[in-house]
């Protein structure tokens, strides 16, 4: 009955659920984008989820990061995520990393999953997720906002993967960008049910995956770009 609603979909089936069951997948970050991924994934039954975030919930990010409330403050984001998930599907499990994911730990961590989702707010960490996916061949969900932008595609998946580093090449130039703080709340609510949408598609088998392909949106007009990389 829990599923019942999505297994009745051709596209999904009972296959597709035993897939989903089966699926081991880790999400790096746990706040804008990561509430929303976190929340659907948990939902429609992935049988093991990561969290993995060194942050603590502050107030200013109750605005967008709906996976926690005012109590939560000064609490550990990772840990009180899975707390949080665990009520509304108790048949997941869940692993909580209260830490940074670092080039020291990055690829014990990342071992274990087969996909990894963005859920960070930094370049360094993106550079090194794509580089360490490449290395075990895991695939590496992309996503990332900006005021009231966002941007999605698929790394290191397919007959011919593309990486982060197709994206952005020189990573010197890309860390001297400096990125706008402000952000609408909305915005990494869409763009993180993006990026779900995209790790349920390869998890099942169905649609056309964002691999090779990068996806676009600004909220002020309603535009939307699909780029071939």
């Amino acid at each position: 009955m829990r599923y019942d609603r999505q297994t009745i979909l051709p596209e999904i089936g009972e296959e597709g659920q035993r897939k989903l069951k089966a699926a081991r997948v880790l999400i790096a970050g746990v706040g804008g984008l990561g509430s929303p991924i976190a929340l659907y994934l948990t939902g429609a039954g992935v049988g093991t989820i990561g969290l993995i975030d060194d942050d603590k919930v502050s107030v200013s990010n109750l605005q967008r990061q709906i996976l926690y409330n005012e109590a939560d403050v000064g609490r550990a984001k990772a840990t009180r995520a899975a707390e949080r998930l665990s009520t509304l599907n108790s048949e997941v499990n869940f692993q909580a990393y209260p830490t940074r994911l670092v080039k020291e730990n990055a690829k014990h961590i990342i071992s274990g999953y087969d996909i990894v989702i963005d859920g960070c707010d930094n370049l360094a960490t993106r550079y090194l997720i794509n580089d360490t996916c490449i290395k075990l061949g895991k695939v590496y969900v992309y996503g990332a906002i900006s005021e009231f932008e966002g941007q999605v595609s698929v790394f290191n998946y397919g007959k011919s993967p593309k990486s982060y580093r197709d994206l952005f090449p020189d990573e010197e130039s890309a860390s001297q960008i400096s990125a706008s703080k402000g952000v609408m709340g909305v915005t990494p609510a869409i763009v993180g049910t993006v990026e779900a949408t995209e790790a349920l598609k390869i998890i099942c088998g169905f649609g056309e995956v964002l691999s090779g392909k990068l996806w676009t949106i600004d909220l002020r007009t309603w535009r939307s770009n699909l780029f071939s990389l």
